[in-house]
Parts: structure tokens; C-alpha cells; sequence
């Protein structure tokens, strides 16, 4: 673990895998939680957490380098399921980056359970962990200049869904209808950090 300031009153701590970042970013929060710790934004990345609103960054980063970071507690048991229709247009890609047919690429996806591990690149897009590292896949070599509101996609280990039309290059392998940011909704966003989430399959896969 390693910390480093961020200007006069934050913090950036890196650990060695996104498991590690999860883990502190838990155990952060509980800190918070229970008092021992004053800092007004703890915000996971990849392989990061950084805390924003300290008091005393050097103290702090002394602290945690010399802690030990339990393993993040078990998941709760609420999980946010997200209807999704398998029709993107990379599912072809997926299928043979797999060496699967699509009908697999959608049970395989479906059959996962994710965790969100961390937020970024826009308002309420979630970078969902949980598929084996076997699955994952690259971004595209062009990217798109618009992708659509709701798509569903993989880029490396990550599954994403694209809260609003934006650029993009990862692989789109289905559509949700599911609001993920909504203003006028308390809070705003629907995944946030250790959120669980199941895709659960719409129209022809969904069909018993």
C-alpha cells in the first residue's frame, strides 16, 4: 500500500489489485462510520481510493500504510436486477473472442453475479467486476462516436452499462431499459460502489 498526497487535503492510496481497493474502500467507510475517521469523500477506483477532505494527510497516510486491511465484509443480500435484451452488435465479436455461440455469451452473462467495484466516465456508469478473467475482452479498435442510452457492454474485465448516449469503445453485447441516473431520484444514481448486480435476460433469452 502506498499513499500520497493530493494537493493540501486529500489523499491517494494505491494498493496492488481491485480486490485490495475494494477491501480499503469498505473498510474505510466503516471507519467513518463509527467516527475514527473525519474525511468528507472516500472514492474507490481500479486500484485506488482516494480520500478527499482530510485533516491531516500525512498522519493519516502514516496510519493506513502501517494497518492492516481486513478482506471486505460479506455482500448484503439486496441486488439491483437489470432487464436486458442480448441484441448489441458486437455480440458476434464476444461470441468468437469467447470461442462460444451468442446464446452462451448471454447465458454465461446472465449467469454472473456483479459487484459494482468502482464509478466513473459519466454519471452513473458502474464498472461491474464478477466474470472469470478468461471472458474478458479488448475495447474496439475505433471506437463509437455515439453509443446508445442503456447499452450493455464489456471492455477488459469490466461489464458497463451506459447511463446516457456518450463515445465509446467498448463492446456492446445488449440493451436495458433501466434508468441508471435520474436527477429528480434519491440518490441520483442507481449502482454505486458494492452494489450487487444480475442482468436478467428479456424477449427470446428470457423465454422458459
Amino acid at each position: 500500500m502506498r499513499a500520497l498526497p493530493v494537493g493540501d487535503g486529500a489523499l491517494l492510496v494505491e494498493v496492488a489489485s481491485g480486490e485490495q481497493a475494494q477491501a480499503l474502500h469498505a473498510e474505510l467507510l466503516r471507519r467513518r462510520a463509527e467516527g475514527s475517521l473525519s474525511v468528507r469523500e472516500i472514492v474507490p477506483a481500479a486500484r485506488t481510493v482516494l480520500l478527499d477532505g482530510v485533516a491531516d494527510p500525512a498522519r493519516l497516510a502514516s496510519e493506513l500504510t502501517a494497518s492492516e486491511v481486513p478482506p471486505a465484509p460479506p455482500r448484503a443480500r439486496e441486488i439491483v436486477d437489470l432487464p436486458v435484451r442480448y441484441d448489441g452488435p458486437d455480440l458476434a465479436d464476444v461470441a468468437r473472442h469467447w470461442g462460444v455461440d451468442e446464446a452462451e455469451v448471454a447465458r454465461i452473462h446472465a449467469g454472473t453475479e456483479f459487484t459494482v467495484a468502482f464509478c466513473g466516465f459519466a454519471p452513473g456508469f458502474g464498472y461491474l467486476t464478477g466474470l472469470p478473467a478468461r471472458y474478458a475482452v479488448p475495447r474496439r479498435a475505433t471506437p463509437r462516436t455515439a453509443v446508445p442510452a442503456g447499452s450493455v457492454a464489456l471492455a477488459g474485465p469490466y461489464t458497463g452499462v451506459y447511463p446516457r448516449s456518450s463515445p465509446g469503445g467498448w463492446q456492446l453485447i445488449g440493451t436495458t431499459d433501466t434508468v441508471l441516473w435520474d436527477h429528480a431520484r434519491v440518490p441520483a444514481a442507481l449502482l454505486a460502489p458494492g452494489t450487487r448486480v444480475r442482468f436478467v435476460p428479456q424477449g427470446a433469452e428470457g423465454s422458459s
